[in-house]
C-alpha cells in the first residue's frame, strides 16, 4: 500500500513541513508495510516563481490566497485580480510582477508537478492545510481528482478544526475525509480501515467522512520527523536554487496558558503536553547529523515553562554553532533568555500584544506593560536572543485610555527592537468570536475578502479562519491611527540607528564599580551621556529587574525613602526608568556581555 502527504504553497520555503515529517515518521513506524510519500510541493513553486517573490506572497493572507484563487475559478480572475492589486501595491515583487504573470507561472508549475506524479498508484492522498492553503489545497485536491477520480482524498491541519472541517466536507466533494484536531491516530486507523477494506458506505453514513479527534498521551513515544522528501527534492533543485534549510521541532502542542481572548491557535489540541528534555535533545542532535543542518525552529504555540534554563544549557554542553528560533511568553526571565542565547537562539517570537496594562486585561493576556517592557529591554542585552513581536491594534473594545497609554509607554522603548503594529483579525474559534457581545461585536461573518475569490453559494457553505465582523470597526481605525504613525517613526528611526556596524544598544551603560555612564545614541546628533556616582548607581542597577518602590527602599535602609523617590522620578522624567504604578524599571543595557546572576 502507498500513500501521499501533500502540503501546497505557501509555508516557508526553507524549512519542510513538520506535519507531514511527524506524520511520515509516525506511519513508517506503526504501519511499515505502507510506504508513504511526502510531497512537498511548495518548495517546488517557490524554486519557480523565485525565493524572494514566493517569500513576499507567503507572508500575508491576502496576497497568497486569490492567486490559487483565481486558478480555481478562472470566470472569477478579473474580479479576484483587482481586490490582489490592491493588497499588492505597497510590496516590492508582487507589484514588479503583477498578478497575471504571477498566475500564469503558478498553472505552469502546477501543471508540470501534477504530471509528475502517477496518483493512481496512492490508496489514500492527505493534505496538510494550514494558515493561507486553502485555495491552493482545493486546486491540487480538484485537479487530483480529475486525473485519479477513485483515489479517496483526505484533509487535516488548522484550517480543518471543528466546524471548519465539517464546512469543506459539505461544500468541496473532491473531498472524501476530514481530520479534527492531530493527525497520528486518526490518520492511522483510517489507512487501516482502507487496508482491510473495512470502510462504511460514505454516501450512507455522511458522519464517517469527518474523523473524530484522538491525541498521542505522551509526546515522548513519537519518533523523530523524518524530512528525507523534502531534503531529496531540494538536493534535486540545482546548484542555483540550493540554500540552507531550517529544520522544524516541536516540544509541545497546546498552550499551557490558553486564555488570549484573541487566539484561535489551539483549536485542534485539547490539553498542553510536553516532550521531555532528554526526547527533545536527542532528536535535534539526530536531526542535525542526519540532514547536516544547524538552524532549527521550535514550532510550538509557547515553549514549556518549566526547566527551559536547564534545557538550553544542556544543548550548549554540545558545542554546536546551532541557530534556534522559539515562541515564549514575556514573563520569561533574563536567566532563561542568556540560557537561550548562549545555546544558539538568534530570534524569540515573544507574546507583547499590547504596552498598555488596561489593554492586556481585556486581552486577556496575564501580563502588563511593564512586563514587555522588560524583556524588550533584555532582548537588547548583547548575547541574548533578539526580539519579534506584534503590536496589535483596532482590538474590539478598545478606547481612548487604551490608545493614551500606548503613545506613553513608546516614548520609553524607542531604544528597542520595534514592534510590528498589526490590525486586529477575528479568528475563527477564539474566545472574542465566540464572546462576540462582551466585546461589541454585532455580527461576525467569512471574512468579505473571500467574497471575492469563491462563488456566492461557496462562499456561504464555507466556514474561513478569519472572519469579518460589524461593531466599532472604522471607530477603531480613526483611534489607532497615531499609534501607527508612531510605530512606523520607531521602525525607521531604530533602523537608521542600527545601520552602523557593531553600534550597540541604543541605551546602554558602562559600569565603572564606584559609578556607571549611561549613553543614550541619538538620530542625527551626539550620544547623551548620564553618570550615575555611589547610591544612585546602586539603585539603578538593583531596579534592571522590576521592582516595588517598597523593595528598593528596604534593600537601601541608610538612604531616605524622599530621596530614593526623588532620583526614581528623576530617571522617569529622563526616560532611563519606566514607572507603572509603584513599580520601576531600569531601561538601560550593558554595553557588553555580562552574565546574569541567579539572585
Amino acid at each position: 500500500m502507498r500513500i501521499a502527504l501533500v502540503s501546497t504553497p505557501w509555508p516557508l520555503f526553507n524549512r519542510p513541513s513538520i506535519q507531514l515529517g511527524s506524520l511520515k515518521a509516525f506511519l513508517s513506524e506503526r504501519l511499515p508495510e505502507v510506504k508513504v510519500d511526502a510531497l512537498h510541493l511548495y518548495l517546488l513553486v517557490a524554486a519557480a516563481l523565485g525565493y524572494p517573490l514566493y517569500e513576499e506572497i507567503s507572508q500575508s493572507t491576502w496576497l497568497a490566497e486569490p492567486l490559487y484563487g483565481a486558478l480555481l475559478y478562472p470566470d472569477r480572475s478579473e474580479l479576484i485580480e483587482k481586490a490582489w492589486t490592491k493588497r499588492a501595491s505597497r510590496t516590492r515583487y508582487c507589484k514588479g510582477w503583477g498578478f497575471k504573470k504571477i498566475c500564469e507561472r503558478l498553472q505552469a508549475i502546477s501543471l508540470e508537478i501534477l504530471e509528475r506524479h502517477d496518483w493512481f498508484q496512492y490508496r489514500l492522498i492527505g493534505f496538510s492545510a494550514c494558515f493561507s492553503q486553502l485555495t491552493s489545497t482545493l486546486y491540487f485536491i480538484r485537479s487530483i481528482r480529475e486525473m485519479a477520480p477513485e483515489v479517496p482524498v483526505v484533509v487535516g491541519g488548522s484550517s480543518c478544526a471543528g466546524d471548519l472541517g465539517k464546512a469543506l466536507l459539505n461544500t468541496f466533494p473532491d473531498i472524501t475525509y476530514a481530520i479534527e484536531g492531530e493527525g497520528e491516530l486518526p490518520l492511522l486507523k483510517l489507512i487501516q480501515q482502507i487496508e482491510n477494506s473495512d470502510l462504511p458506505n460514505i454516501q450512507e453514513s455522511g458522519d464517517s467522512r469527518f474523523r473524530d479527534p484522538e491525541q498521542i498521551v505522551r509526546m515522548d513515544e513519537l519518533p523523530t520527523p523524518n524530512y528525507d522528501d523534502y531534503f531529496q527534492t531540494l538536493k534535486g533543485l540545482g546548484p542555483s536554487k540550493k540554500f540552507h534549510a531550517r529544520i522544524p521541532v516541536e516540544m509541545s502542542r497546546g498552550c499551557w496558558w490558553n486564555r488570549c481572548a484573541f487566539c484561535n491557535l489551539n483549536l485542534q489540541w485539547k490539553g498542553y503536553r510536553s516532550k521531555s528534555s532528554d526526547k527533545m535533545i536527542s532528536e535535534m542532535i539526530s536531526l542535525s547529523e542526519r540532514y547536516e543542518v544547524l538552524g532549527f525552529s521550535f514550532m510550538d504555540n509557547l515553549l514549556p515553562q518549566k526547566n527551559l534554563d536547564g534545557f538550553f544549557r544542556r544543548i550548549t554542553e554540545f558545542n554546536r554553532d546551532f541557530e534556534l528560533f522559539a515562541e515564549i511568553r514575556a514573563t520569561t526571565p533574563s536567566t532563561t533568555l542568556e540560557a537561550m542565547g548562549q545555546a544558539g537562539m538568534r530570534e524569540i517570537q515573544v507574546g507583547i500584544e499590547a504596552l498598555s496594562t488596561t489593554l492586556l486585561k481585556k486581552i486577556n493576556k496575564g501580563t502588563t506593560a511593564m512586563d514587555n517592557i522588560e524583556i524588550m529591554k533584555n532582548c537588547e542585552r548583547p548575547g541574548f536572543p533578539a526580539l519579534t513581536g506584534n503590536l496589535i491594534m483596532e482590538f474590539p473594545g478598545s478606547d481612548e485610555k487604551d490608545v493614551d497609554e500606548t503613545l506613553r509607554v513608546l516614548d520609553f522603548v524607542r531604544p528597542f527592537h520595534p514592534l510590528k503594529a498589526i490590525p486586529f483579525w477575528l479568528g475563527y474559534g477564539s474566545p472574542v468570536r465566540s464572546n462576540q457581545r462582551y466585546y461589541g461585536i454585532k455580527r461576525s461573518f467569512n471574512h468579505p475578502f473571500y467574497r471575492s475569490i469563491f462563488p456566492q453559494r461557496t462562499y456561504q457553505s464555507l466556514l474561513t479562519m478569519i472572519q469579518g465582523y460589524h461593531g466599532g470597526v472604522m471607530h477603531q481605525k480613526k483611534l489607532w491611527k497615531p499609534v501607527k504613525a508612531k510605530v512606523s517613526k520607531w521602525a525607521k528611526e531604530y533602523a537608521v540607528l542600527h545601520q552602523v556596524p557593531r553600534s550597540g544598544p541604543i541605551l546602554s551603560y558602562m559600569d565603572g564599580g564606584d559609578f556607571m555612564i549611561i549613553r543614550e545614541r541619538r538620530l542625527g546628533d551626539h550620544p547623551m551621556t548620564h553618570k550615575l556616582t555611589g547610591a544612585s548607581r546602586k539603585i539603578y542597577l538593583f531596579c534592571e529587574t522590576q521592582r516595588s518602590i517598597q523593595e528598593v527602599t528596604q534593600h537601601f535602609p541608610s538612604i531616605a525613602a524622599d530621596k530614593i523617590e526623588s532620583f526614581l522620578r528623576m530617571m522617569v522624567e529622563k526616560r532611563l526608568m519606566f514607572q507603572e504604578g509603584g513599580r520601576y524599571l531600569s531601561l538601560a543595557v550593558p554595553a557588553r556581555t555580562k552574565t546574569i546572576s541567579n539572585s
